[in-house]
């Protein structure tokens, strides 16, 4: 099955894009019960340190083992309608229960993963930066939406990431474990150096810690040297977005804006055009 699969590019990117689109499905349910379990989970520690009596409330649901649930009238989601993409098509985005509206999110998620991952194959091909890379970008997708609901970036996510970047890195998938382990280092110190000065300046926290992990991660797995074009494409990307959604009257002032998705979507465009940005960069500059 493989070998035809890799004899016929169609078949190859077809089956990528139906794959991506089943991870994605799964990343929804990550996005919206991870941080309700996290929440549950912390609570319960604060009580066990208080000597407190367990926490009452139920846990919430897991991500494997429940099944999805419309969030509205709690009708039991069918298998045909959890087909990711047509599912939500057939069903003309509402619950076929309670005729509730679905959002749009859950297709745009299965939509972004799956092109992601084709367009992450299609630049490494079936190899190990190959599979890596869809590995990474999943994870981005998913710190993404987290990050973009809850402005948490959970170190269940960050730090196991980081350790898989450096992890592939001592068998030089995308950088030697020299330039990697360089990378984890410098990622974290730069954020947490412009986070100091700004609270120093400012009397204000202008990010998270979870900010700093979520590039020491994607200096792990991209080595130190792309670590500028990171943080220029992030800072420059949520600048722009920032300025627009306050000119639209969607964001307040005082308002904080999640940082984190903008990390992401600068690593994962560093991962496929990394190189090339340099090198264009460098040729119009020194050149």
């Amino acid at each position: 099955m493989l070998e035809i699969l890799l004899a016929s590019p169609p078949l190859l990117y077809g089956g990528v894009f139906v794959f991506g689109a089943i991870i994605g499905s799964f990343l929804n349910v990550v996005i919206l019960r991870i941080p309700p379990l996290l929440e549950h989970d912390w609570r319960s520690q604060c009580r066990a340190l208080l000597d407190l009596p367990p926490d009452p409330a139920a846990a919430p649901p897991g991500i494997v083992v429940e099944r999805s649930r419309c969030p509205k009238c709690g009708h039991n989601i069918r298998a045909w309608e959890n087909i990711p993409l047509f599912g939500f098509a057939l069903l003309r985005g509402r619950c076929s229960a309670c005729k509730a509206r679905i959002s749009w999110r859950y297709p745009l998620v299965e939509l972004t993963t799956a092109v992601l991952f084709v367009a992450t194959l299609w630049h490494f091909g079936p190899t190990p930066q190959g599979l890596c890379g869809l590995v990474l970008t999943a994870v981005l997708v998913a710190l993404t939406g987290i990050d973009t609901d809850t402005q948490l970036l959970p170190d269940n996510f960050t730090l196991p990431l980081l350790w898989a970047g450096l992890l592939i890195n001592t068998f030089s998938v995308y950088t030697d474990l020299q330039s990697s382990v360089y990378g984890a280092i410098g990622g974290y110190l730069v954020l947490w150096t412009i986070y100091h000065l700004f609270r120093l300046m400012t009397g204000k926290e202008g990010m998270g810690y979870g900010d700093f992990k979520l590039l020491a991660a994607l200096g792990a797995w991209l080595g130190w040297q792309f670590l500028p074009l990171v943080v220029l494409l992030s800072s420059v990307v949520g600048a722009l977005a920032g300025i627009t959604l306050m000119a639209s009257g969607r964001l307040q002032r005082d308002k904080p804006m999640p940082f984190g998705p903008f990390i992401a979507a600068a690593g994962w465009v560093t991962l496929i055009w990394g190189e090339r940005i340099t090198d264009y960069y460098l040729g119009n500059t020194f050149g």
